[in-house]
């Protein structure tokens, strides 16, 4: 996404919400450019926590999942309205793509890895069962072995619960295509594998851990395999993008009007990033 933000008003938002939530939507994901910067061009000010406020008031939707959340706006207000939702999802997504100041200053990034940590310290400690996502950048323009090995370490100790790890691509006519110092592919896809096996040993450790919970799940379609196993997910997982829970529901068939639900799912075993449960209850 590029370009200047544009803020929808917040009167077509809540009307577009209302409408999802007479056709019978459960989980509204809230998305843009900079999520956290919503209203500020239209408003004169960050307006997230007002929309925010205002959705869980609407009926029907049970689950409201942010993602693209940058953390130059995350106040503290924010924070406090998150932990203290019943509706908002304890699931932040958060693409933060590098750790090294160096590299962030040359992405045109304006944060540092400084206020970021104070603000994940933040988040760890104020939101409870938080699962945070984000995304990293591989081989951008002039990143040196030093560099990489601070996003290393940056992942290690911030152990987040998801993410995705891409190869910096260069893209012409962008700030980033005019830098010095591009790295041959090899090296950008081999920083690449090795983040992401760091990072599988942190989400096979999590997903793990999940075993033996009972945790609410919302059932997307049918297996299209045994007739009583869905597809669904878990608050840590938003559409498309993360994970699944495989979900055996006794006494149901591809018939059932399941797709849609949020049920008490107990997991029972993890398979890679998967989890596979059981329905404790079907109304």
């Amino acid at each position: 996404m590029r370009g200047k933000h544009a803020t929808k008003p917040m009167e077509r938002v809540l009307a577009e919400a209302e409408e999802l939530a007479a056709d019978g939507l459960k989980e509204l994901v809230i998305v843009a450019q900079d999520t956290t910067y919503y209203g500020k061009d239209l408003y004169g000010e960050p307006r997230l926590v007002e929309l925010l406020e205002a959705i869980e008031k609407i009926d029907g939707i049970e689950w409201i999942r942010l993602m693209y959340l940058y953390p130059m706006y995350f106040t503290d207000r924010l924070i406090e309205t998150i932990a203290g939702s019943k509706k908002i999802l304890p699931y932040l997504d958060m693409p933060l793509q590098h750790a090294s100041d160096p590299v962030l200053k040359r992405m045109q990034r304006r944060v540092s890895r400084g206020p970021t940590e104070e603000l994940l310290a933040k988040l760890r400690d104020q939101i409870p069962n938080l699962v945070l996502r984000t995304t990293m950048i591989t081989g951008f323009p002039g990143e040196t072995d030093e560099q990489f090995e601070e996003m290393v370490s940056f992942v290690k100790r911030w152990q987040f619960e998801r993410l995705g790890v891409f190869t910096y691509s260069l893209e012409p006519d962008t700030p980033a295509a005019k830098l010095d110092g591009h790295l041959p592919e090899d090296v950008k896809v081999a920083r690449r594998d090795e983040l992401m096996k760091v990072q599988q040993a942190i989400a096979h450790d999590h997903t793990q851990k999940q075993v033996g919970k009972t945790l609410p799940c919302i059932v997307d379609s049918h297996s299209g395999q045994r007739d009583d196993v869905w597809i669904g997910r878990s608050q840590a997982d938003a559409p498309d993008i993360d994970c699944v829970v495989y979900i055996t529901a006794p006494d149901t068939n591809p018939l059932t009007p399941l797709a849609g639900k949020i049920v008490p799912v107990q997991m029972v075993a993890a398979a890679g990033y998967d989890l596979a449960g059981v329905a404790t209850e079907i109304s």
